[in-house]
């Protein structure tokens, strides 16, 4: 039998009190509609966020020092909508996402402050076995590198059915994992359940991670970077199969990436990290259209288009800074071409801007005596 392996594993991980905790649901149930006992926290008003981030706080304690990768972070995302999370490698995208699924890379990191919301419940306050029954059930992940999170001596339909299994029982496991497959698009979704992960390619590996992450039809979808390393046409596909599963299923979704083509593409909102901490938020339009950060404009510089005619004029100079010892006041202002006295003691608040986008910059509040005004460092930058 294709899943034994990983059932006789899963039963032994397993305890009884778990198992008498969860509530399989009925077949015939649309995927969509739970029970009120298979909710985190029971029913919420219908325009009341599914994710509210609130000073989410991550810090990692080493022998060299500690970092706070992700420091104050405050975000919501509504049922059913897409955010896309953008930023440089390093500040703390990853992370964040990690935090919320309070799934650590190393045993050093722990959750510091601030609350993650999950449904009206906050998940920080969770035991492990009580975190355990959301991971997967109602919120899923996507993580970056298919190879390195599919067990080589596994088979594709048994990881998908204990995805399964962990939470509703093996019964009909293997039958929801191959429904899953075929959801993901897999050509004869029975016959590849049966294939090892070194038997598909790039992009079928890609795939299985994501049907065993929607098997279970969470309500929310993390994905990390699901497109690194696939090929153009494959990262479309990617991308149209999230946008499909999210219509389908109801899903919401945190996109995590440095693409900022992929973010306008597939969100509605959009936020911008940097050096662990939110620069920009607001409307996807909103940001990319009349970006308000320093940082948001200079990311955006960067990103050539065929269409583009304008030259840049200057790059984005030097890099994320090392979070062990970050910049006092905005942590940008060493590479910042707006850079005011302020900026080098006072960490700026995230202030309005307009009905809808908010901006951690002093150049947004009128008491700053700002400098005189110079040509643009790169396309697109305002003050």
């Amino acid at each position: 039998m294709e899943e034994r392996s990983s059932k006789e594993r899963l039963s032994e991980e397993r305890s009884s009190e778990e198992r008498l905790s969860e509530e399989r649901p009925s077949e015939d149930r649309p995927s969509g509609d739970r029970p009120s006992g298979d909710r985190p926290s029971g029913d919420r008003p219908s325009g009341a966020p599914l994710l509210v981030l609130d000073r989410l706080t991550t810090r990692i304690t080493t022998a060299l020092g500690t970092v706070t990768p992700v420091d104050g972070v405050s975000l919501s995302l509504p049922r059913g909508g897409a955010l896309g999370l953008v930023g440089e490698s390093g500040s703390g995208k990853s992370m964040t996402a990690f935090s919320i699924m309070r799934l650590f890379p190393t045993a050093a990191a722990r959750l510091a402050g601030g609350r993650v919301l999950f449904d009206g419940r906050d998940l920080t306050t969770l035991s492990d076995a009580e975190m355990r029954q959301v991971r997967g059930r109602h919120i899923a992940m996507v993580f970056q590198d298919p190879t390195t999170f599919l067990n080589p001596v596994l088979t594709v339909g048994e990881q998908v059915a204990e995805a399964w299994a962990m939470h509703h029982g093996w019964d009909g496991a293997w039958d929801r994992a191959v429904e899953a497959l075929g959801l993901v698009g897999m050509p004869d979704p029975r016959e590849t359940a049966r294939r090892h992960p070194h038997e598909l390619s790039g992009g079928m590996r890609q795939r299985a991670v994501i049907a065993q992450a929607i098997v279970c039809r969470p309500r929310l979808l993390i994905a990390d970077e699901p497109t690194t390393a696939l090929d153009v046409t494959i990262q479309a596909q990617i991308l149209d199969l999230l946008r499909r599963l999210r219509a389908d299923l109801g899903m919401a979704l945190l996109l995590i990436t440095h693409d900022l083509g992929v973010v306008a593409e597939m969100c509605e909102t959009v936020a911008v990290m940097y050096a662990g901490q939110l620069v920009e938020v607001g409307p996807a339009e909103a940001v990319f259209g009349a970006p308000a950060h320093p940082y948001t404009q200079g990311l955006l510089s960067s990103a050539i288009s065929v269409q583009q005619t304008q030259q840049i004029t200057r790059a984005m100079e030097g890099s994320v800074p090392d979070l062990r010892d970050p910049p006092r006041g905005c942590r940008f202002h060493p590479r910042c071409p707006f850079v005011m006295p302020i900026c080098t003691t006072d960490p700026p608040p995230m202030l309005a801007i307009g009905d809808t986008q908010t901006a951690a910059c002093w150049l947004h509040d009128r008491s700053v005596q700002r400098p005189p005004v110079q040509d643009p460092p790169f396309p697109g930058a305002r003050r």
